[in-house]
């Protein structure tokens, strides 16, 4: 645990949570971008240190999978409270990233990688549409561009809706691959 890469995730994570239940009290568009900002450019920086650093690891990657929902679900608690009619597709968004998204992107632990981000060794579709740079740009970053810019909640909960179904269908798509688990050694008696 004690790595630059899960350094950065910890800072970034306390303060775009920090920021944004702060954004929550005192109901502060400006707040709630610092939040955002935080979040996703400490996100890009701790997987890039990671991969420059060579400290790619398997409780990091989760560590960081947990860090984006705990960033995410106060963000987007902040953005319903200072536009309520963003609700509904943020809800939607949320279900999906909160539930669909952990379960697919923690999947990885079922074979020996690193992260998703190394799915591709196992499937290149599943990869691209999860893990690729702009899927991972879709999946954050551009529903609340479009909530924030959207006149209408319609266009935000169709692309939340789109991105739902994709990840369903990810999901489905990765627990019928058949690739064994990985085997771990069995602990020898009296160990735990």
């Amino acid at each position: 645990m004690r790595n630059v890469p899960n350094t950065i995730t910890a800072i970034r994570t306390m303060v775009a949570v920090g920021l944004a239940v702060t954004a929550l009290a005192q109901h502060s568009p400006a707040l709630l971008v610092a939040a955002y900002a935080t979040y996703w450019v400490g996100d890009i920086a701790d997987g890039a240190a990671a991969r420059a650093l060579g400290q790619e690891t398997r409780v990091g990657a989760v560590f960081d999978i947990v860090a984006d929902r705990a960033c995410t679900a106060t963000c987007a608690a902040a953005l319903i409270v200072l536009r309520p009619e963003t609700a509904l597709p943020v809800g939607v968004f949320l279900f999906q990233f909160m539930v669909v998204d952990q379960l697919l992107s923690l999947a990885f632990l079922r074979w020996p990688l690193l992260s998703p981000n190394h799915f591709a060794r196992v499937d290149r579709r599943i990869w691209w549409w999860n893990w690729s740079p702009p899927a991972k740009a879709a999946n954050t970053g551009a529903l609340i561009v479009l909530v924030v810019l959207s006149p209408s909640p319609w266009l935000p909960l169709t692309f939340a809706l789109t991105i739902t179904a994709v990840k369903v269908a990810s999901l489905v798509a990765v627990t019928r691959l058949t690739t064994p688990m990985p085997a771990f050694p069995t602990p020898v008696s009296g160990s735990p």
